[in-house]
């Protein structure tokens, strides 16, 4: 198969995730989406991957079945030069190389082009949390004025995923109620919020007190809310149209929240997951248990809130300890001594 229409300099004019693929890539999508069952937002980011390989065999005019390893080594290449982070020529790789792996399952190629190419190495930022203060601020904000289901319901939803370390899909897939439909609800008496992770893993997680109460708060007043049919939308989360809240919705709200509670940070969905994180790895040490608790398949995904929880001893060996002065500070004990 030879790539569609797009030559080079396309991207520069049809952006990717508008850009139609081939139907051999469109069957190997619909393969991630159905079969692997991906998340959407993952599918999405293949997508575009494979709009890149697609225009840069349209290039090189070669069919997408016939690429070496030399073709693909020089497409990262030029992924790095055009300023792609080492992140996403990742990404992207891992995207083609599924794409090889899947024709070579059908026998439609015989050896994988992508294996043993890699990104460019690229540090691991830490991952973004609010400190225990600002988190409270967060949740405990209220504002009198604000419409009282509203309030309710955005408190509701930052006591969940700071207090569950839920993913914003999950979240979102919560409904009112238990059901052969639902992808996720909270059982209030036993304290258990029930969800479906990635992977489409089943996982229960603790719900707090301050999560009960806010997310008892907020339903009593969802179903008299004003609005169409909310008491017949399974959604717990919905919006004043009596729709399901989507997750750029909560994001925008999350955000507005916090510029209101006066949070310096910008905050999003995720950050409340680290900060959740975080904490407890801070305040019990048990690293298993966090990583039960978020849904990681690999424990390794979760050794790096170590990191973050050693950058916490670090501030507090900085502030307390006598002999933790850095290089080129004055020692005041020595002042004294002078």
């Amino acid at each position: 198969m030879k790539g569609s229409a797009a030559k080079p300099g396309a991207e520069r004019t049809a952006p990717l995730a508008t850009t139609a693929v081939h139907a051999d890539l469109q069957r190997h999508l619909d393969h991630l989406r159905v079969e692997r069952r991906l998340a959407e937002r993952t599918v999405a980011m293949y997508r575009e991957a494979l709009v890149r390989l697609e225009r840069f065999a349209v290039a090189a005019d070669i069919a997408l079945r016939d690429v070496q390893t030399m073709h693909v080594r020089r497409w990262a290449a030029q992924l790095h030069g055009q300023g792609l982070a080492p992140r996403s020529i990742a990404i992207a790789l891992s995207a083609w190389r599924g794409l090889y792996r899947w024709w070579g399952r059908a026998g439609e190629v015989r050896l994988n082009p992508v294996d043993g190419v890699r990104a460019p190495k690229t540090g691991k930022p830490l991952p973004k949390a609010l400190s225990v203060d600002q988190a409270v601020a967060l949740a405990e904000r209220r504002n009198a004025e604000a419409d009282p289901a509203l309030e309710a319901r955005d408190r509701c939803i930052v006591e969940l995923l700071y207090g569950c370390g839920l993913r914003i899909g999950e979240l979102v897939g919560l409904d009112v109620a238990a059901s052969d439909r639902a992808a996720g609800w909270i059982d209030a008496a036993d304290g258990l919020a029930h969800v479906l992770g990635k992977g489409r893993k089943r996982r229960s997680v603790p719900v707090g007190a301050a999560a009960l109460a806010a997310l008892s708060e907020w339903v009593a007043l969802r179903n008299d809310w004003p609005g169409p049919a909310h008491a017949e939308q399974r959604a717990l989360f919905v919006s004043r149209r009596g729709t399901r809240l989507t997750a750029s919705q909560i994001r925008a709200r999350l955000a507005r929240r916090a510029v209101q509670a006066g949070v310096p940070s910008h905050v999003h969905p995720h950050m409340l997951r680290h900060s959740f994180a975080s904490h407890i790895l801070q305040s019990s040490g048990d690293l298993r248990g966090v990583q039960e608790l978020l849904g990681h398949a690999n424990i390794t995904t979760t050794q790096v809130y170590t990191r973050l929880d050693f950058g916490h001893l670090s501030k507090v060996y900085d502030a307390a300890h006598p002999r933790a002065k850095r290089r080129g500070q004055p020692d005041s004990r020595a002042k004294r001594r002078e």
